[in-house]
């Protein structure tokens, strides 16, 4: 078994897993003052649930009112627009509409508008047919009516999980990726046993996402919960379709899911989806052409004007979903040791509200950060400034998304590097194009040549 480099050394908490919700985590004990660390069992953070979803920040106010979920997302998305800014996350306010396309919807609204209410989201106003069409000429005239959400932002998934993991690592922590948690024991500390060698850590944060049940069967010799796959497929639409809506579409939600949403993203694009397909299989993010084509389909019927426009590409994200409608968390206090599982769909929406919770149960006594480093973040959004309006970007690499050389090779040679090209991809936005990568690939794989552990072209670089 391979050593690790900082062998010996003992670390207040180790967070396992690195998705959104363990970056947030990372952030928010290395701010506290505590050693952290972090195993991920891929080569890239991001790797698993999180790299697939929607990119919407919530307000929450459809959640279930009471629960740990809503409460978690209340705090994130505070959080979130306190932050933003200091961290140079782009935030863009899109708001949003939860609009009813049929008579059943329709009599869902009142409720869903009095649910947003007792969670504490009171500026939703109700809206007719005709308001609703006024403000967004392009929807469908069959729309009924609905209500709006002034609150809701698009923010950038990615750049928001590696913002948070930089920071924490500019002050202190580690992150070990490629080091999947076999087992542990614990006897006043934990002795975590990795594919890369062993960990000691006086607590253990469980945010192994679509693992979360086996890492704790493996930890603790016991689960509380199953998780169940739940995909959902997305179709993501040329940087034209953009200029058919600003507001984010919401549909009337189900009791499995917040069904099949119509929203630029930060990126510029218009994303249509997801769908809700529970499965077995914990890899399995595949699209299907037959589910593609339907959820096509769907979107042409809110919005006609995506019948003539493109689509860029179509992806698959897995939310850990599991037979319990709430957010999993618990505190094993015999144990020291967080499980925090089954973190659906607003994950990205409730990580710093996650965090929070989580160093409340905790508890560490330590001394937090006066000053500390904030790095720079990647910067994606379509809507902000970025690197190759800039002076000395050394030229643009790929067109399509508009990246240049200077930004790629500050993330190879950065303090995270991608080991793979898809985490490259998720850094910088290359190759994620109308292309797809046809004319960037050659140059890019002479840039990459070396410094990736799965170099470009490998099969699994999908």
């Amino acid at each position: 078994m391979p050593a690790i480099s900082n062998a010996g050394q003992s670390y207040d908490v180790a967070i396992i897993g690195a998705g959104i919700v363990g970056c947030a985590l990372a952030r928010r004990f290395t701010l506290d003052g505590a050693r952290v660390v972090v195993l991920e069992k891929a080569l890239d953070v991001l790797d698993g649930a999180s790299k697939g979803n929607s990119a919407i920040l919530h307000t929450g106010f459809d959640a279930p009112p009471g629960s740990l979920e809503q409460a978690c997302i209340a705090a994130g998305y505070r959080e979130y627009l306190e932050t933003a800014e200091k961290l140079g996350l782009p935030v863009l306010k899109s708001g949003a509409m939860v609009l009813a396309w049929n008579e059943e919807q329709a009599g869902q609204l009142p409720q869903l508008i009095e649910k947003a209410c007792e969670n504490g989201v009171h500026d939703v106003a109700p809206l007719t047919r005709s308001q609703i069409l006024k403000r967004e000429p392009n929807i469908s005239d069959t729309v009924l009516g609905g209500f709006e959400i002034p609150g809701e932002h698009l923010i950038d998934p990615w750049a928001t999980a590696h913002a948070y993991m930089l920071q924490a690592l500019a002050n202190g922590a580690e992150l070990i990726r490629d080091a999947e948690v076999l087992s542990g024991r614990f006897d006043r500390h934990w002795t975590l046993t990795t594919t890369q060698g062993e960990v000691v850590a006086g607590h253990v944060v469980n945010s192994a996402g679509l693992y979360g049940d086996v890492v704790d069967e493996r930890l603790l010799g016991r689960k509380s919960f199953s998780i169940r796959p739940r995909k959902g497929q997305f179709l993501v639409f040329d940087k034209a379709a953009s200029n058919l809506v600003s507001t984010t579409i919401l549909p009337v939600p189900t009791k499995t899911t917040k069904g099949v949403v119509i929203c630029r993203t930060i990126f510029g694009n218009v994303l249509v989806g997801p769908t809700a397909e529970d499965q077995e299989s914990r890899t399995d993010a595949s699209t299907d052409r037959s589910t593609l084509q339907i959820l096509r389909s769907k979107g042409v019927a809110m919005l006609p004007g995506l019948a003539s426009c493109e689509v860029t590409t179509a992806y698959a994200g897995l939310r850990p979903a599991c037979e319990y409608q709430d957010y999993q968390i618990a505190y094993h206090a015999d144990h020291a040791c967080v499980t925090v599982g089954a973190i659906r769909s607003t994950g990205l929406s409730s990580a710093l509200g996650i965090a929070q919770h989580v160093a409340g149960l905790l508890g560490l006594s330590g001394k937090p950060l006066c000053n500390p480093v904030i790095p720079q973040v990647d910067r994606l959004s379509e809507y902000h400034a970025r690197d190759w309006q800039e002076e000395g970007n050394d030229g643009i690499v790929c067109h399509c998304e508009l990246v240049s050389r200077r930004e790629i090779e500050r993330v190879l040679d950065g303090p995270m590097p991608p080991a793979t090209i898809q985490g490259l991809k998720r850094r910088t936005r290359v190759m994620m194009g109308q292309c797809q990568g046809f004319y960037c690939t050659a140059e890019l794989a002479e840039m990459t040549r070396g410094k990736l552990k799965r170099p470009l072209g490998c099969d699994h670089d999908g």
